[in-house]
């Protein structure tokens, strides 16, 4: 539900600042057509030809609404945040993907010896999650898994210790 929320939010606030930028548009059109041509300006347009971009936009509404939502906004109007309940989806099954790999020894083992497998385990599972992303991110494998491997395990110290400190332990 964290997810969906995050995507329906960002979408929402999205749409309102452009429903905004709309209403501008239609109550003081010249104002918005100033607006443009000071933003054409900062890229480097002469002030007459920002000024002629800017009326040309500013006369066809739609074109105007778009062009002020990428320019001034930074919004794509064509791509609000993408689908909350596919983005929901997503994040629920990679948590349970995520979430069932230090639980899987358990099944088949007990004791410190389902411990010790359950963190290589886990440790493995976040070195390979951290070394899949330098494929996006171009870092180096090691240094992205072991800083996966890192914020992971201060993770699991965290939640061990806020769990010893409210008193429940493991049995097994």
């Amino acid at each position: 539900m964290g997810e969906w929320l995050s995507v329906q939010s960002s979408r929402e606030l999205y749409q309102r600042q452009i429903g905004i930028e709309a209403e501008e548009l239609a109550e003081v059109p010249e104002e918005e057509a100033e607006e443009l041509a000071l933003i054409y300006e900062a890229k480097g347009l002469s002030k007459e030809r920002a000024r002629e971009i800017a009326e040309q936009l500013i006369a066809d509404e739609e074109m105007a609404l778009d062009t002020l939502a990428r320019e001034e906004l930074g919004i794509n109007p064509e791509e609000l945040g993408g689908s909350a309940w596919e983005a929901a989806a997503t994040s629920f099954v990679l948590f349970a993907l995520g979430a069932i790999v230090p639980v899987l020894p358990y099944f088949v083992l007990s004791g410190l010896v389902a411990v010790g497998t359950s963190l290589v385990l886990s440790a493995v599972a976040l070195f390979v999650i951290g070394a899949g992303i330098t494929l996006l991110t171009g870092r180096s494998v090691l240094y992205s898994g072991l800083r996966q491997v890192g914020i992971g395990l201060a993770a699991a110290i965290l939640t061990y210790g806020v769990g010893s400190l409210i008193g429940v332990t493991l049995v097994g």
